[in-house]
Formats: C-alpha cells, sequence, structure tokens
C-alpha cells in the first residue's frame, strides 16, 4: 500500500502539472489529510468514501483537500500506477470545483447531486420488481 508520505510526494507531483492560473484564490492550498472520511448519507455494508472536497469560504478561504484514508480503504494494495491515476482524477475534480466557483459556474456540482441521487436509489427495488 502506498503510505501517506509517498501519497504526498505523489500528489505534489501531481499538482505541478496544473497551470498556475488554477490557483488563483485557492489561499488554502492543496492538502493530504491523513484521515478517511465518509460521506454522511453512506449506508451500511455500502461504503461512500469521500476522496477529496473542495471547501470555500470560511475562515480557512479556498482549499481543496484529498483523503489518504479513504484512498488507502478504496485502492488498498493497488499498484502505484491505479493510485496516480486516481489521485490526478480526484484532484481535476476538485480544482473544477473551484475554477467554477469562481466563474459563478455549478456544473460539477450538478453532476455530483446526480450521482448522489443515483447512490440513493441504488439496491432498492420497487414492489413490483420483487
Amino acid at each position: 500500500m502506498m503510505t501517506l508520505e509517498e501519497a504526498g510526494a505523489l500528489l505534489d507531483t501531481l499538482a505541478e502539472e496544473l497551470p498556475p492560473e488554477f490557483y488563483r484564490e485557492l489561499n488554502g492550498g492543496v492538502l493530504l489529510a491523513a484521515e478517511t472520511k465518509t460521506h454522511p448519507e453512506a449506508r451500511p455494508g455500502d461504503p461512500l468514501y469521500i476522496m477529496g472536497e473542495y471547501r470555500s469560504g470560511g475562515t480557512l478561504g479556498r482549499q481543496i483537500i484529498l483523503y489518504y484514508g479513504s484512498f488507502a480503504r478504496v485502492l488498498g494494495d493497488s499498484p502505484p500506477a491505479v493510485w496516480e491515476k486516481d489521485l490526478r482524477a480526484t484532484l481535476r475534480h476538485e480544482f473544477t470545483h473551484h475554477v467554477e466557483s469562481l466563474a459563478g459556474a455549478k456544473g460539477l456540482i450538478v453532476k455530483d447531486e446526480r450521482f448522489m441521487a443515483g447512490y440513493r436509489t441504488r439496491g432498492r427495488t420497487s414492489e413490483r420488481e420483487r
């Protein structure tokens, strides 16, 4: 399994791939937190890990946080290339939230809400389907 330190070094490298303009007003930077974070609506036996989040406003300003513990739970002993792919995808997802926030757009928020709507209904059957 990739260690927290290895994931942090990889995240630094991935963050350097992005143009400096993306960092405008991201005064809280990009952080890798050690914790595992689950979505408040996660169901027992059907975990829904939060891999990263974009925060704006408040005393900490705008920041991107990725959760190492969530990656460790989902990816476990996956090869480094898989960690790299998923860290990159999550970082770019959260940067999209940041850039959209600066532009006043909500396209990715809508997409995330559709994902959650699917999660809420997944696995449930109507009486007619039983």
